[in-house]
């Protein structure tokens, strides 16, 4: 038995249905195709942008790792002055300490040497020589007689404050009216003579300091 004839309808229906399945597999391929292109092409722009930021933060870092060595020898250079004013400071103290305890040697020959250099700077010829407690009692009486011979200079009137001066060695020495004062105590002198000291101490700790570097 043979089958019956499709009608044209039929075989139009067909016809229009076949193309629509191979339009539908087109647009398909096509936008599996577009599909593929925008994946692949995300993954490259991703790819691309990680990079980026890669080197972006290598470079940020190196950036940071210069600036933080360029600071390097700004803080070893304000550690090492911090450190050498304290030793400076140190030294000072310990000076003075010294002073007050030793009184620098032979404190009767030092007064008399002290004293006499006042003395030869200042007008007038009568004066006031103010001292310790310790060389008050020790060797004041005859302190003015030393000066006078020391300067070579009879005319001079020279006495002994009846009051130790609240000093730790050395002398202060006024001319009798009250308007000149020489204040050559020990401390005194090694305010002033400090600065030129504190150079040539502070030049003596660099030079010391390599060489302790290198024994350590």
């Amino acid at each position: 038995m043979t089958a019956p004839e499709a009608s044209p309808h039929q075989v139009l229906c067909d016809e229009i249905l076949a193309d629509a399945r191979r339009q539908a597999e087109r647009t398909a391929r096509r936008a599996r195709a577009d599909a593929d292109e925008i994946v692949a092409k995300a993954r490259t722009e991703a790819e691309k942008e990680a990079r980026e930021h890669l080197e972006a933060a290598r470079t940020e870092a190196a950036r940071r790792r210069d600036l933080l060595l360029a600071t390097v020898p700004v803080d070893v250079t304000r550690l090492r002055a911090r450190r050498l004013e304290e030793r400076l400071q140190e030294i000072r103290e310990a000076a003075r300490e010294r002073l007050r305890n030793e009184g620098g040697g032979d404190r009767r020959a030092l007064a008399v040497a002290l004293a006499a250099e006042a003395v030869g700077r200042m007008d007038g010829r009568r004066f006031v020589l103010e001292l310790a407690e310790a060389d008050s009692r020790a060797f004041g009486p005859t302190l003015a007689d030393d000066v006078r011979r020391a300067l070579r200079r009879d005319d001079l009137e020279v006495a002994v404050a009846a009051q130790p001066a609240p000093i730790a060695g050395g002398v202060v020495v006024r001319d009798a009216e009250g308007r000149q004062v020489w204040d050559n105590s020990l401390e005194a002198r090694l305010e002033r003579f400090w600065p030129v000291l504190r150079h040539q101490v502070a030049e003596t700790v660099r030079a010391a300091a390599p060489m302790a570097g290198k024994e350590a």
